[in-house]
């Protein structure tokens, strides 16, 4: 039963992710550059540093996505000596 919970809310996650909701509206979407047309509301970027600043932040949200994921699937504290071993061993 617990097994199937969990592909219950992974198959949510992933679904999530693959969801568009909005689209841009057609007032929107002739300000967009090319690239972003139809994705996003509001005005464009302004220059090429706009470009630069988006990528190096979506870097980071991955990289982060990736690490939290990865040490709480796997933490990797193997010591007997560390801190997690007191709550796990309180007999």
């Amino acid at each position: 039963m617990e097994n199937t919970h969990i592909k219950r809310l992974l198959l949510t996650i992933l679904l999530c992710f693959f969801m568009v909701s909005t689209y841009a509206c057609p007032a929107c979407d002739k300000q967009q550059p090319k690239l972003l047309q139809g994705i996003t509301h509001g005005t464009g970027p302004d220059g090429n540093w706009d470009y630069i600043i988006i990528t190096i932040a979506v870097i980071i949200v991955l990289l982060t996505l990736f690490y939290s994921i990865k040490w709480l699937i796997k933490p990797g504290e193997k010591a007997t000596s560390h801190i997690k071993q007191i709550i796990l061993n309180a007999d």
